[in-house]
């Protein structure tokens, strides 16, 4: 029987010191160890493992920012550097695949560029074959004083792509056609939400979009055929006696379809919803603490285990996931690391 499974961690760090880890997590109790790390890239903010090819995709957040793919060993999973390109954009902080493997995509917060490379067979990085940058503002001076695209994905029927725009308080949709980002539509959220992310039920039918700026979540009924996304309701990640300083993260729902959990850096919790599965509506029925301060990610492994990274104090800490309530519960154990700001399974749940 399999007893550890493994992840990378993603940070905010200098080239010279290691800036991609390696970590596993014992499936009998949760404990943690660090196995390996990676120097040679400047702020590792966010990682994408590809399993058919033993690649990881790793953004480096700069001023001129750079994708970098790795080669990971089958065996001791460390990483070798396969190829490594400028992504021609600012503070480059997403990164996602195509569901056929062909293009890779990404996202600079700084100058509002989203930015698609092809990919060779094995994984390695090809040309850029589309550039589009968003133009535009929100309510809020401080964050939202031009474009902002925070989040790129694919939708699950393989026909649209999902740009999360906290700048402009929008969701945009595209089409990929051969390589090109296509406008599609746009919808508008209201004033100072800062959309950052969204995550896709696993039925399609919703889109669950984490809203950092007013620690809401909206609930989107799906319309794949025509590429729409019709609001159903917005929800706080807060819980209702708790007025704050508080920005929302990540977000995730769960490969069963039952739950949904989001977290919030201020309140430094995360917030587990229930989904009617009838409707999509969410209801939150728990928080718990995210055992550290500013958790800027958190990522499901395999075994019902979710790993939380809380960039302010370095710790990493994991939970067990009761697979009938879905409450969360603390295992007690921590590893530490500088910065730690996105966690990527080798194994999907």
């Amino acid at each position: 029987m399999q007893q550890d499974v493994y992840f990378y961690i993603g940070t905010y760090s200098s080239a010279e010191d290691k800036g991609i880890y390696l970590g596993s997590l014992n499936l009998e109790n949760g404990e943690m160890q660090l196995l390996d790390g990676t120097a040679g890239v400047e702020n590792a903010t966010y990682l994408e493992f590809d399993e058919l090819h033993r690649v990881l995709y790793a953004v480096s957040e700069k001023g001129e920012s750079e994708i970098i793919a790795y080669n990971a060993d089958p065996e001791t999973r460390k990483l070798t550097e396969l190829s490594r390109k400028s992504s021609d954009s600012s503070g480059t902080c997403h990164v996602s695949r195509s569901y056929d493997g062909k293009y890779l995509f990404t996202t600079g917060y700084s100058d509002g560029r989203i930015t698609v490379f092809s990919l060779e067979e094995e994984g390695a990085l090809g040309e850029i074959t589309s550039i589009i940058r968003h133009s535009g503002r929100g309510l809020i001076d401080e964050r939202q004083s031009e474009a902002h695209p925070h989040s790129i994905i694919q939708d699950p029927h393989h026909k649209y792509v999902i740009v999360s725009d906290l700048g402009m308080d929008d969701v945009n949709l595209y089409r990929l056609e051969d390589g090109k980002l296509v406008t599609h539509r746009e919808i508008s959220l209201p004033p100072g939400s800062g959309p950052r992310m969204v995550a896709f039920h696993p039925s399609g039918q919703w889109v669950y979009g984490v809203n950092e700026l007013n620690s809401t979540v909206t609930v989107y009924a799906y319309d794949a055929t025509f590429g729409d996304l019709k609001m159903l309701q917005h929800i706080s990640t807060l819980p209702e006696d708790v007025v704050m300083d508080n920005t929302g993260a990540h977000i995730l729902a769960t490969p069963c379809g039952r739950f949904l959990y989001v977290s919030n850096r201020g309140h430094d919790s995360i917030v587990q919803y229930e989904i009617d599965t009838d409707t999509g509506m969410l209801k939150a029925v728990n928080w718990v603490s995210s055992g550290g301060k500013t958790p800027r990610h958190f990522n499901l492994l395999p075994g019902g285990y979710i790993v939380s990274a809380n960039q302010d104090n370095g710790i990493i800490a994991s939970y067990k996931m009761d697979k009938d309530t879905g409450r969360l519960e603390a295992t007690g154990h921590t590893i530490e690391v500088q910065h730690p700001v996105c966690i990527c399974p080798v194994e999907k749940a």
